[in-house]
């Protein structure tokens, strides 16, 4: 999978600076990452604990993170309604997001839609802060975090998308997002290449 991308990512002369970044983690939710859920995706739980040190080294340092949560009510479902029948409501304990992530690290942005900055404040949040650049990570792979990524592309952002700390249901979806985004919208990377990037989290690298 590293291999098909490779060339692709080497054409893009856009470099990480963490500096000007900010850390989004999409929808980690107890609905995604239980296996008693019947939407539950067992790939989602072998990249916590990589997430887990990309949220300890960014607040070290402390720069932005956000975690996203979806959230549907009758009125804002839209088309996921229809495309899915089963809603994520607030009042549903799987709705929350995984316990072993902790929250006061950053801020928590609740979204009805797979774009993280559709109808939220996380653009103009992220503009105060002075961000430029933002880093990828959580599910799936393939919607809200593939969305998130297109969309922040054409806000102007430099996007990072993690190959090791995103997630879906299948590779073939994992790979075709991959292939898409290094394409014409994100850098694919590593969760250890941006630890690196912070001297703090080099210690705690994978």
């Amino acid at each position: 999978m590293l291999d098909e991308i490779s060339k692709l990512r080497a054409s893009h002369d856009v470099t990480l600076d963490p500096r000007r970044s900010a850390l989004v983690i999409v929808d980690m939710q107890r609905y995604f990452l239980e296996d008693s859920s019947h939407a539950f995706i067992p790939a989602a739980r072998a990249i916590v604990p990589r997430l887990t040190k990309l949220i300890q080294a960014y607040s070290q340092h402390g720069l932005p993170i956000v975690f996203t949560r979806h959230l549907n009510t009758d009125a804002n479902a839209g088309m996921m309604s229809r495309w899915w029948q089963d809603l994520i409501r607030a009042d549903d304990p799987a709705s929350e997001i995984i316990p072993e992530f902790d929250l006061s690290q950053g801020v928590v942005i609740e979204k009805s839609q797979y774009d993280a900055f559709y109808e939220t404040a996380l653009d103009e949040m992220l503009r105060e802060k002075g961000v430029t650049q933002i880093v990828i990570c959580g599910v799936m792979s393939h919607l809200c975090c593939e969305t998130t990524a297109r969309s922040a592309f054409v806000r102007g952002f430099e996007v990072f998308f993690t190959v090791d700390g995103t997630a879906t249901y299948t590779e073939a979806f994992h790979r075709a997002t991959l292939l898409n985004l290094a394409h014409g919208f994100a850098v694919p990377v590593l969760t250890h290449e941006i630890l690196d990037k912070l001297p703090l989290g080099k210690a705690n690298a994978p």
